[in-house]
């Protein structure tokens, strides 16, 4: 009987070991590769052994300064794998080191992805503006994106900074179940098209619990963005949290699934926006929803605007052709630095349909009269307490 029951306190201890003890993820130290200084190469050979390892992998950059070159890290691998990153990265200077690259770092390609550790990633923007002539002409040579994120899946970057990019900060492509959570972001409010993020043609992503301030939109959105969860936001400076712009190119795919909740929103030259272009393409918007938002000293709040014209690319007589319905703005309050808090300009080809407006109070901060809700081509269904007056 005593041997019976000492068989099985083993098989129990063996059972509760394999199944309650979680192993620890292998690391790849990129210290341990070569060059402290300049880890460009340091970094890809990590990473390429991390993604080779049959177990759940860590690629760790420690506490310290390091340049970094552009790279080009690819999966698929053979098991999750977390990029860890405490110290801080910095880009190249010299636009000339980009030869050949639309970004500093570009994932394609992983599932089960983590990049966390409380680093930065340092895109030394501004020691490059000079050489970017992007303001004045608009054939340039676009500046490279920080982080650039291709097809990435069931992943999360959390508790990373990303500062000072020369371009957009981040920039997602076919990512599916992405999300950022305690990403911060920082550029100086007239850094050109420094957009925080920019998504296009992913799904299921949520941006949570993170500062954004930059020179463009803190958030943006493009054509094939669906299902997309935007919360505890707070974007400053910037210009806003947008949709679009759309309609620019044949074949766009539709957006729709937007929920915009819980953010705040200061000294942005837009608050919540929805922009296509006239004259141009197709495409279509639905099922977008701002609610619970606070603007604080903000230019244009609310905008729905489908005569977005930028450098006169097009003709504003001619009608925007993409669709926009089922929109809603509710319990946005705040202040507006601009006479027109509220504007809807909306296609007169194809008028907005099902925009639900409630419980707005929007005070205009200057002295030009009380502020203003404009609307052309669409009939607003309003619900609650609406400041501006009604249009």
């Amino acid at each position: 009987m005593g041997l019976k029951v000492n068989v099985s306190a083993i098989f129990l201890l063996l059972f509760l070991s394999s199944t309650d003890v979680k192993a620890e993820n292998v690391v790849f130290d990129v210290t341990k590769y070569g060059d402290e200084e300049d880890i460009s190469k340091a970094f890809k050979s990590a990473w390429e052994d991390a993604c080779a390892s049959t177990s759940p992998s860590k690629v760790l950059i420690p506490r310290g300064t390091y340049l970094l070159g552009p790279v080009i890290i690819s999966g698929p691998c053979k098991a999750a794998i977390e990029l860890q990153v405490k110290g801080k990265l910095q880009a190249p200077v010299d636009m000339r080191e980009f030869e050949g690259f639309s970004s500093w770092i570009t994932l394609n390609y992983v599932d089960q992805f983590t990049l966390t550790g409380g680093g930065t990633f340092d895109g030394q923007g501004k020691s490059a503006s000079n050489q970017n002539n992007c303001g004045k002409d608009k054939h340039c040579k676009l500046p490279p994106v920080s982080l650039k994120f291709n097809f990435i899946t069931n992943g999360i970057v959390h508790d990373i900074t990303s500062t000072d990019s020369k371009y957009f900060h981040a920039h997602l492509l076919g990512c599916k179940n992405l999300t950022f959570q305690h990403f911060t972001i920082t550029a100086h409010d007239e850094s050109l098209n420094t957009d925080g993020i920019h998504i296009g043609r992913s799904k299921d992503i949520k941006i949570i619990d993170s500062d954004i301030g930059t020179g463009d939109d803190c958030i943006s959105l493009g054509h094939g963005s669906r299902q997309i969860t935007i919360e505890g936001v707070t974007c400053a400076p910037g210009h806003g949290i947008s949709i679009g712009s759309l309609g620019k190119s044949q074949n766009e795919e539709s957006v729709s699934g937007i929920f915009v909740k819980n953010c705040t929103i200061s000294n942005t030259q837009n608050g919540v926006r929805i922009k296509s272009w006239p004259a141009l393409f197709g495409g279509s918007a639905s099922d977008i929803h701002f609610e619970d938002i606070i603007m604080k000293n903000v230019s244009n709040p609310i905008v729905i605007d489908q005569v977005y014209c930028p450098w006169n690319e097009c003709n504003r007589k001619s009608a925007s052709k993409v669709s926009i319905k089922n929109v809603s703005f509710k319990n946005i309050r705040g202040t507006s630095r601009t006479p027109v808090a509220v504007q809807l300009s909306c296609s007169k080809d194809i008028p907005c349909d099902e925009v639900e407006v409630a419980d707005i109070d929007l005070k205009y901060t200057g002295s030009e009269g009380p502020a203003k809700f404009q609307c052309s081509n669409v009939q607003p269904k309003f619900h609650g307490k609406i400041n501006p007056s009604k249009c």
